[in-house]
């Protein structure tokens, strides 16, 4: 066996079907990995190198499936040369050969150095074929390490995988590739360390390098969250408006201002999307979902226990003073963000019956002088709280999400399922929700939010919130 290159790097091996490139593409955050129950799919090596900073710290390798492992393990057995050299002199004995064709290049690997990563469906018992492969790569003489991929409940077999496991690897793992939380795939690494000594250093080296980039990924995120956040609560928009077009006016920038704020919260969840390396499975998330539901909607603001009472604009205002702030109802939400500037203008609201949502608005003005309209800045800092949630909700879907699933109907109905139960924010304690309404009154205040000691309060605490969400906390 050569010594480990300055790049760890293991091939990983094992039958279609049983979870083999799930975990490559779990481990290695690539979700471009075909994933195929078809045997023979895969038949040669693809490299999948893990980049922080632009540097390769880790490689993994796709491999093609046993072809003839008896046979090969045969050879093996009666290999009289040195045993260094028995996986080269193999490959060299039978290149060309189409009955070995697939043995020889998922030992390719191997021989160059690459440790091994053996992965088997803990839910099936284990047969002669098996134990012929495990053999075989026990000969090899590389670091490896057994996985077997829990797909579900099923764990009859663990015991007997287990078992033979321990002849024949330096470690063993149970790891669900579908299911697999950023906590779970750092214990994988974690434990890679103990498969060599002469490993230990580099692969040291690969987990604290993951770590410090998952870290760098999160603070990116918060910066993301914070600005789409500053500018919705900081927005403001001021149009001439005559008072016969006043409720029309009204309703269109009421509606540009939802499109808006709607763009931005989408680009934003995109952004995070992205950092986390989520490329071909967008996390469209179910209608039924939270995160699917308009951010203006009733469903949205009861999901955080807001009551009728607390949601509604209770009877009729009119007659406003002059240039006062003036809350409209505007499907149902008051956010404080209409007001008048250089006119009067009266409101009322549709009645509200039982459970039925306010339906429209109703203005009536009178104009003195020129008249003009403005939109912003948010006076309610619920709108704060319901951003806060829906984008703390997304990024806990996004960063346990792993790049192996690819069961993406299930894992929508258990987003679905997970976001019926009340917002973060509702756990925050008194000191949290200081910090949270100091940012408010800043950030709505608009300019010179992003650099305020307020914004720092605010990107500091969603910053642990994300911690806790990463540890499984919240």
């Amino acid at each position: 066996m050569k010594k480990l290159n300055h790049i760890p790097e293991f091939a990983i091996i094992g039958h279609p079907n049983e979870g083999k490139s799930s975990v490559l593409s779990t481990l290695a955050e690539d979700d471009s990995v075909r994933v195929s129950p078809i045997p023979g799919e895969t038949v040669t090596c693809q490299n999948f190198p893990v980049m922080v900073d632009g540097r390769e710290i880790i490689r993994f390798v796709d491999t093609p499936g046993f072809q003839n492992p008896r046979k090969t393990l045969q050879w093996m057995q009666g290999y009289l040369g040195e045993d260094e050299q028995m996986i080269a002199s193999f490959i060299e004995a039978h290149a060309g050969d189409p009955a070995f064709r697939d043995d020889c290049e998922l030992l390719g690997p191997v021989a160059e150095g690459a440790g091994v990563i053996f992965v088997v469906d803990g839910s099936r018992p284990v047969r002669n074929m098996d134990r012929a492969e495990m053999e075989i790569l026990r000969l090899s003489g590389a670091p490896r390490m057994a996985v077997i991929n829990s797909k579900g409940e099923d764990s009859a077999y663990l015991a007997q995988w287990q078992s033979e496991f321990r002849k024949h690897f330096n470690a063993i793992r149970v790891f669900n590739s579908s299911r697999a939380t950023y906590i779970q795939r750092i214990e994988l690494l974690e434990n890679l360390k103990s498969i060599d000594q002469q490993w230990e250093p580099a692969l040291r080296d690969v987990v604290e390098a993951f770590k410090t980039d998952w870290q760098a990924r999160s603070e990116q995120s918060v910066d993301i969250l914070l600005a789409f956040i500053g500018e919705a609560l900081a927005y403001r928009k001021t149009v001439p408006c005559a008072k016969e077009n006043q409720q029309a006016v009204c309703r269109q920038m009421w509606q540009e201002y939802q499109e808006l704020i709607a763009h931005k919260e989408h680009r934003a969840h995109k952004a995070i999307r992205s950092l986390f390396k989520h490329n071909i499975f967008n996390i469209d998330l179910p209608e039924h979902s939270i995160l699917e539901k308009d951010l203006f909607s009733k469903a949205t603001w009861e999901f955080l226990g807001l009551t009728d009472k607390q949601i509604i604009l209770a009877g009729a205002m009119s007659g406003a003073a002059l240039g006062a702030g003036l809350d409209v109802a505007a499907a149902g939400i008051s956010f404080g963000v209409f007001s008048t500037l250089g006119g009067l203008v009266g409101a009322a609201g549709t009645a509200f019956k039982g459970k039925k949502w306010l339906s429209g608005i109703k203005l009536l003005g009178m104009h003195i002088g020129g008249e003009q309209l403005r939109i912003g800045p948010v006076t309610n800092s619920q709108l704060l709280y319901i951003l806060l949630d829906r984008s703390l909700l997304f990024y806990g879907h996004i960063i346990n999400w792993s790049h192996g699933r690819r069961d993406y109907d299930a894992g929508k109905k258990e987003i679905a399922e997970d976001t019926k139960k009340e917002g973060v924010t509702a756990y925050w304690n008194k000191g949290e929700r200081k910090i949270a309404e100091r940012f408010f009154r800043v950030a709505s205040a608009g300019n010179g939010w992003a650099s305020s000691e307020a914004a720092q309060g605010m990107r500091g605490l969603l910053l642990r919130q994300m911690q806790q969400i990463a540890e499984g906390n919240r």
